[in-house]
This record gives C-alpha cells, structure tokens and sequence, in this order.
C-alpha cells in the first residue's frame, strides 16, 4: 500500500511540474532542454542571450536568439513563460 501511495505521489509531482510553464529569465539549463524543442544547444543560446543582453520581455523576445524563428517560437509559446518585473504575476504567451 504504501508503494502504490509513494508512486502515485510521485507521478502527480511530475505532471505537475510538466504543466508548468518554463520561464525564460529564470531557467537552468536542464529546465530549458525538458522543454520539447529545446536541446542542449539552443538553452546554452539562451542562457548566453540572457546574460548578455539582460531579462527577456515576453516569449516573443525569443526570436532573438540565434536558432529561433517565429514558427519555432510560436510551437513552444505553451510551454514557455516571462515574468513580469515586478515578479508578482507571470504572463503565459
């Protein structure tokens, strides 16, 4: 019984975290690649954007990132998010 509790708990934990939006000015680089679309390669050029050019303003931003078109972006819009400045409230795009 306690088995069957433990893994249940366990598989509602990782669908829950699956819902979840990815927030783009806040993830690692192991949240970006669990993102379906996202490799190793483009979350490093994420991360790297990031760093240099400062917090993204909304998922669209992601277009400007070397690897990411408008179609791409559009595909992971569900799945990704942006926090707004203040921090309080986040907006899904």
């Amino acid at each position: 019984m306690k088995m069957r509790l433990g893994s249940l708990l366990i598989g509602l934990l990782m669908s829950v975290s699956a819902w979840a939006a990815v927030d783009l000015n806040t993830a690692t680089r192991s949240e970006l690649e669990a993102v379906r679309g996202i490799g190793p390669a483009k979350a490093k050029a994420i991360i790297e954007h990031r760093e240099k050019n400062g917090p993204f303003n909304n998922v669209d931003d992601l277009t400007k990132v070397k690897g990411f078109g408008k179609a791409s972006v559009e595909k992971l819009k569900s799945d990704l998010t942006v926090k707004s400045p203040d921090k309080t409230s986040s907006t899904k795009k």
